[in-house]
């Protein structure tokens, strides 16, 4: 299936989507637009939906109600076609699976490979120039579990990368990483972001949060606020999204 991404539409489109697995509430009307260029933090406590809309973005869950568009199509059809970039976080990944830093980031090369999945020249050239930009060159061969945590995200950026994905989505990006990986984790972001790309970050460092997002996301089920890193990050709005007074005590 082929996907036509709509001239002009947002990157992400999130309307009203509601979300229940079973009889717990995900996600209750959530909405939220990006637009290519930006990068947006998304913000909430454990629970709050962050991880149901990253898959309703994806296509992997489907809303109970509520529509979610990607360039103005379908998500699952935008996934398919490699417009839709994940990294995960660090507990959702099998790092003793037998699989080379080289191979991880081939996987964005899937979509396009047809069914032998056997790499072409361009492929190989891809793969190469992701692992060169952030900068895992020398560790091309090495198995994935092999990695400090920072060189295991930056594998999953360049997976991205060598996908050439127009929206990125990351599941804490910077949690267990060291400086070097931050730095060069947060730089690429930017130059994706000046290149176009969409990019839709949650994360638990607010402190970093104003240097590297044009925008941010209070999220609890729902949206609670959307706009500028320095007005959604004020104590009285981060106390609406983490149930907290403004000196940080639980009500």
């Amino acid at each position: 299936m082929t996907f036509h991404p709509i001239p002009g539409s947002s990157a992400v489109d999130v309307r009203d989507v509601t979300v229940h697995y079973g009889d717990v509430l995900a996600l209750d009307k959530a909405t939220l637009s990006l637009d290519p260029g930006r990068i947006c933090g998304l913000i909430g406590m454990n629970g709050s939906g962050k991880s149901t809309l990253f898959k309703a973005v994806m296509g992997i869950v489907k809303p109970d109600s509520g529509t979610v568009r990607v360039f103005g199509g379908s998500p699952a059809e935008a996934r398919r076609a490699g417009t839709v970039g994940y990294v995960p976080q660090s507990e959702g990944v099998d790092w003793a699976f037998p699989v080379s830093v080289r191979d991880v980031v081939m996987m964005g090369r899937y979509g396009g490979l047809g069914f032998t999945r056997r790499p072409r020249a361009e492929d190989h050239d891809a793969v190469a120039a992701a692992l060169d930009r952030v900068e895992l060159a020398h560790l091309a061969d090495r198995q994935i579990g092999q990695l400090s945590g920072g060189q295991r995200k930056r594998a999953f950026v360049a997976r991205g990368i060598a996908q050439g994905a127009s929206v990125l989505l990351l599941d804490e990006p910077f949690a267990g990483v060291d400086k070097r990986s931050e730095a060069t984790i947060t730089r690429l972001l930017r130059e994706l972001a000046d290149d176009g790309a969409a990019i839709l970050i949650s994360t638990h460092d607010l402190h970093a949060l104003p240097d590297l997002a044009d925008e941010a996301v209070l999220l609890l089920h729902r949206v609670l606020m959307h706009g500028a890193p320095g007005e959604v990050l004020k104590a009285e709005n981060i106390a609406l999204a983490f149930g907290l007074d403004v000196l940080g005590r639980k009500p």
